[in-house]
């Protein structure tokens, strides 16, 4: 349904790409917000393959096309400008960089700006770059961005037409972690974690999709090397990162799912699991607040290694029940109910 306001927004991201690993959910909440505003113009670092609406326009500051830092720079404000006329409040997702450098700009012309950020580090340059926003938006209440008046807790934004569980795929006795491997995501858990129920007599075969960015080749190296080194070849298998779009299959084909990002990160990975029916098991305080407390470790290899276990020897019903009571937690946090609250936290901003 069509709740168009008069709107027309600015968002500033990193990629618009239906198959990008990590973030082409990101295509799909552009889909979802162009029912509710009136245009939507799209300023991201690289562009891919998308199919948006019409009242959706991408333009990119070119590095599909390997351009240099200066020409984003440049690329940015000659889009920022250029449309100037096209769009009244801004939305820059996650990369505070873009309100450093376009907040006073943005401010003279007489724009909303808003800012989402969710992870749990940050710095003075994301302060100031909160000071030049009008509100500032996060999942999770133990991101950096939560200790500011001005931050508003949303919902974590699951498309749950899309993510939803894939019948006739083998579940059983499998674990999967799911995204760009980084020191952030702490996979050395995971290997201990099955390392320890191996050293028990618990043979689990374990899954690991993604790709490290090149400033995390190091760490994924010594994740494979750790592997090796606890002789878990054949429990621990790694895969390429898949397109966003294609992971219900594997979340649905794994019994438990893993992530041991650290609070404040409020992984949306957690949710997508949930939503296609794995066992989500996960370290995020967050995360504790929503769920059975089964599914929720403490950070270390131990606590998990026994959470696993326990999980494991659930009764089916007792895992169907799991299973059901984390959906409903995925409903709470539906795409289109984060589309609800940002329309409103933007058009009350706009009246005042």
């Amino acid at each position: 349904m069509d709740h168009r306001s008069g709107i027309r927004l600015l968002i500033v991201t990193q990629t618009v790409d239906i198959a990008d690993p990590v973030l082409g959910f990101f295509h799909g909440w552009l889909r979802e917000f162009s029912k509710r505003y009136e245009k939507i113009s799209v300023v991201c670092l690289k562009q891919g393959e998308h199919h948006l609406p019409v009242n959706v326009q991408v333009y990119s500051l070119g590095k599909e096309q390997q351009a240099s830092k200066l020409n984003y720079v440049l690329n940015f404000y000659r889009h920022v400008w250029k449309l100037r006329r096209e769009y009244d409040t801004v939305l820059v997702h996650m990369n505070q960089e873009y309100v450093l450098l376009g907040g006073l700009l943005w401010k003279l012309l007489g724009k909303k700006v808003f800012l989402w950020r969710n992870h749990y580090s940050g710095s003075l340059l994301t302060d100031i770059a909160a000071a030049l926003c009008t509100k500032v938006f996060c999942t999770s209440r133990f991101s950096y961005t939560a200790k500011y008046k001005k931050t508003i807790l949303m919902p974590v934004g699951i498309d749950t037409g899309t993510w939803k569980p894939i019948e006739r795929v083998e579940r059983k006795g499998s674990i999967l972690s799911l995204g760009r491997i980084a020191p952030s995501k702490r996979l050395e858990i995971l290997i201990e974690a099955v390392g320890i129920l191996k050293q028990k007599g618990i043979t689990i075969q374990t899954n690991i999709y993604g790709d490290a960015l090149p400033v995390d080749a190091s760490y994924r190296d010594s994740i494979i090397r750790n592997v090796q080194e606890k002789k878990l070849e054949r429990v621990v298998h790694f895969h390429p990162g898949i397109p966003n779009i294609g992971t219900p299959g594997v979340y649905s084909a794994h019994e438990l799912f893993v992530n041991c990002s650290h609070s404040g990160m409020y992984d949306k990975t957690i949710f997508e699991a949930a939503a296609c029916e794995a066992l989500a098991v996960a370290s995020s305080r967050d995360y504790a607040d929503i769920t059975d407390p089964r599914l929720v470790f403490d950070g270390t290899p131990q606590d998990l290694a026994g959470r696993i276990e326990v999980l494991f020897a659930l009764p089916p019903q007792e895992k169907d029940a799991l299973r059901q009571k984390a959906r409903a937690s995925v409903e709470d946090n539906s795409l289109s109910k984060l589309a609800q609250v940002l329309a409103y936290e933007l058009a009350q901003q706009r009246l005042n």
